[in-house]
């Protein structure tokens, strides 16, 4: 239909000379009835559509059964209007004075970590015990009561604790509401981009549906005291001396494990490095029950490996394990027992400790702080710094780290652990900013293509696995995909990424043994070229490390100059 155009302009002056005449009526009109109808007195006039009274009402009615209607259905389909929204109760009531009644169950580190940590823990008064490991059964208890998708670290750790609580209840007769009393798990937990952020509400959920509710489970930030989760400062009191304890805990089995793994793929008699782990745990465990130093505990640490005897004249490739911080971690099933199986096939661990990982939290808190002095803020807004100078701040940062070097110097010098260097977060971060920004966190952040680009440039590793969870969206999701092109670059690095799902076992394995080839091969062409290079045959080393002793011990471990460790033993005797 064809519009009168005078027509049309008629009706607008109409409505401009109204509109001038009576401002106020106009503006009544514009926000009158639901309907948009302007209300004179107890008369409508109608819509400003042109509507008149009874179209007006009809249209009311409508929209009323509309809504009447919709109410209806959303009863009918269980949409309520205000629904009740899920939370996740999150008991707490864990006072001071139930230190030495409540038993805090912990565990998930190394053997020779949580055996420390317990002893640590119970030196400060806390009934602590640390979890047997993890195995495949806690791995399918974990998924029988935990959501679909999860992390393995996730189903190993609930179901570990899960079993655990079983077997109280079923095999040593403890009732349910004794177990939940007098009882409490703690873990380290965080905020984050991945699934770790959400473990803790996880934990309570499968020991909910295990028959477990109300069981406490209690959270510490792995960012320090003043992020704590679920308020557990009233009963785990995370002051300064807590921080010292457990720190010094992980850097005595730090030292313990790396001394471990140095020596068992050489030690001549079989069983000799597990012997001298487990008398060293026990000295450090006996110096935090009895109050005595750690330092002497180390120096106990350094007798126990004394005795070891090796014969490090075997060029075995070295193998680097980064990736996850857990799934590196962990020596159990929840990473396929990758580094006895790596021992069994001729290689050398190059792990990763945890005092590294302490180093990479304070450089954060560091980073973060410079990066939060060059915003511009409007007035009144507050940062994560707040009262904090910033200066003050990174010095307190600095002065930490500090700390950390010297006591794990003085750790490793009194334990008989020569020739390590913990590793430089700075140099780290410069290497990987160039494909992977500083600012990303979760999981290992950068550090997962600095150490790759580091091991290329300093020639550390022969290879290097990358293990993660399945689906780990850090690690798998992020850091993989930055190391195709890290990969690219650095050619000669033999890098290889193995998700696990803790029951592909076989598969893992025979990807790790193709990949062991070829680095095996390295490390013998690198021996033979140590051996031309110095003018020694195998049979003149051989006879040169027997006449001097020191080198079949131990505490004795090659200059860096090659990757290999035989190619370097060679270099040191030419």
């Amino acid at each position: 239909m064809s519009r009168n155009p005078s027509n049309a302009a008629e009706r607008r002056a109409r409505i401009d000379e109204n509109t001038k005449q009576s401002p106020d009526k106009h503006r009544e009109a514009a926000v009158g009835g639901g309907c948009g109808c302007a209300s004179v007195g107890s008369q409508s006039t109608g819509c400003g559509t042109g509507l008149g009274p009874a179209t007006a009402s009809a249209l009311e009615r409508i929209e009323s059964e509309l809504r009447a209607f919709e109410l209806a259905e959303r009863q009918r389909l269980g949409l309520v209007p205000d629904p009740a929204h899920w939370s996740d109760a999150n008991p707490q009531d864990f006072s001071a004075e139930e230190r030495g009644k409540t038993q805090l169950l912990f565990g998930g580190l190394t053997a020779a970590h949580d055996a420390i940590l317990e002893a640590g823990l119970q030196s400060l008064g806390y009934n602590a015990k640390a979890l047997p490991y993890a195995d495949v059964e806690a791995l399918q208890t974990g998924k029988e009561f935990g959501n679909r998708g999860q992390c393995n670290p996730t189903y190993f750790t609930v179901g570990n604790l899960v079993k655990h609580l079983v077997k109280m209840r079923d095999v040593d007769k403890i009732s349910t509401d004794d177990i939940i009393r007098n009882n409490a798990f703690v873990t380290f937990g965080a905020c984050g981009p991945c699934r770790f952020g959400t473990y803790v509400t996880e934990y309570r959920k499968a020991l909910r549906d295990s028959g477990f509710p109300g069981f406490r489970v209690m959270a510490l930030s792995q960012e320090g005291p003043q992020d704590d989760i679920g308020g557990t400062a009233t009963a785990i009191d995370t002051n300064l001396q807590f921080y010292v304890v457990v720190l010094k805990g992980l850097m005595a089995g730090d030292i313990i494990n790396l001394l471990g793994y140095r020596n068992r793929p050489y030690e001549i008699e079989a069983g000799a490095t597990d012997a001298a782990i487990k008398e060293s745990i026990e000295a450090v465990r006996n110096a935090f029950l009895e109050g005595r130093s750690i330092l002497r505990a180390m120096s106990q640490v350094r007798r126990a490996f004394a005795k070891v005897k090796v014969n490090r004249l075997q060029p075995k490739p070295k193998v680097a394990i980064i990736g996850e911080f857990w799934a590196m971690t962990t020596e159990g099933d929840g990473n396929y027992r990758l580094q006895r199986f790596l021992e069994e096939e001729g290689a050398e661990c190059d792990i990763q400790i945890i005092t590294a990982w302490a180093l990479y939290i304070i450089w954060t808190l560091s980073y973060d702080i410079r990066e939060s002095t060059m915003l511009r803020r409007r007035k009144g807004e507050i940062d994560r710094f707040e009262g904090l100078a910033p200066r003050r701040g990174i010095l307190f940062a600095w002065l930490g780290g500090r700390a950390m070097k010297l006591v794990f110097g003085t750790f490793a010098k009194l334990g008989g652990l020569k020739g390590y260097k913990l590793p430089n977060m700075k140099e780290i971060a410069a290497l990987a900013h160039e494909y992977y920004p500083n600012q990303l966190r979760g999981g290992e952040g950068h550090m997962e293509v600095g150490k790759v680009i580091q091991t290329a440039k300093k020639k550390k590793d022969h290879m290097i696995i990358s293990v993660k969870p399945f689906g780990c969206m850090p690690s798998s999701g992020v850091s993989d995909g930055v190391q195709s092109l890290v990969s690219a670059r650095f050619p000669e690095v033999e890098f290889l990424p193995i998700e696990t799902t803790g029951d592909s076992a076989v598969n893992a394995y025979s990807r790790i043994q193709m990949a062991l080839f070829r680095a095996r091969a390295k490390a013998h062409a690198e021996f033979q070229d140590a051996l031309k290079a110095t003018g020694l045959t195998i049979e003149e080393a051989a006879r040169r490390v027997e006449g001097k002793s020191s080198l079949s011990q131990a505490l004795n471990y090659p200059g860096h100059k090659v990757t290999g460790t035989a190619a370097n033993v060679v270099y040191e005797l030419g």
